[in-house]
């Protein structure tokens, strides 16, 4: 791992965060993919019971972000996403542990997450526990109409 964590603070976020949390997607997002969600789904999202959104910031800016939701004993990340500029100095593994910490002290059994075919967050989430367990043939519909894969990946809690 290049660079060194400069994480200055991990806190909880909520809809005021929003504006900055499409910066930060519209930064680590490929928009060839189709993985970013627009600022009214995750509003529509931060509304329903169980979901929570945690900003992370590195060098006295936000660096990166991750949203989860709680259902009975399971949990799912939705979204985790770090500027390019933070990437490899332990931002992303930083909110990927807050997930798991939070989703822990909610009851959570079992957490999930999805990922396209590809993605380097692979190697992350497979260094924190979590196993592939599912694939979606063309779930992505990326800007110009490629389809890719999602792979599904879960990890136990207990």
């Amino acid at each position: 791992m290049s660079g060194t964590l400069n994480l200055t603070e991990l806190r909880e976020g909520g809809s005021q965060d929003l504006i900055e949390v499409s910066r930060i997607m519209a930064d680590a997002f490929d928009p060839r993919f189709g993985e970013a969600w627009t600022s009214a789904q995750c509003l529509g999202m931060l509304s329903l019971p169980g979901v929570w959104l945690v900003i992370a910031s590195l060098d006295g800016g936000d660096a990166g972000f991750a949203l989860a939701r709680t259902t009975a004993e399971e949990a799912e990340l939705l979204l985790l996403a770090t500027r390019p500029a933070a990437r490899r100095r332990g931002v992303a593994g930083a909110l990927l542990r807050a997930v798991i910490a939070e989703a822990r002290t909610r009851g959570v059994e079992q957490l999930h997450l999805e990922v396209r075919s590809g993605n380097d967050a692979v190697r992350l989430y497979r260094r924190e526990g979590f196993e592939k367990v599912g694939e979606r043939k063309n779930y992505y519909r990326g800007k110009m109409g490629q389809a890719f894969d999602a792979h599904t990946y879960a990890r136990e809690l207990r």
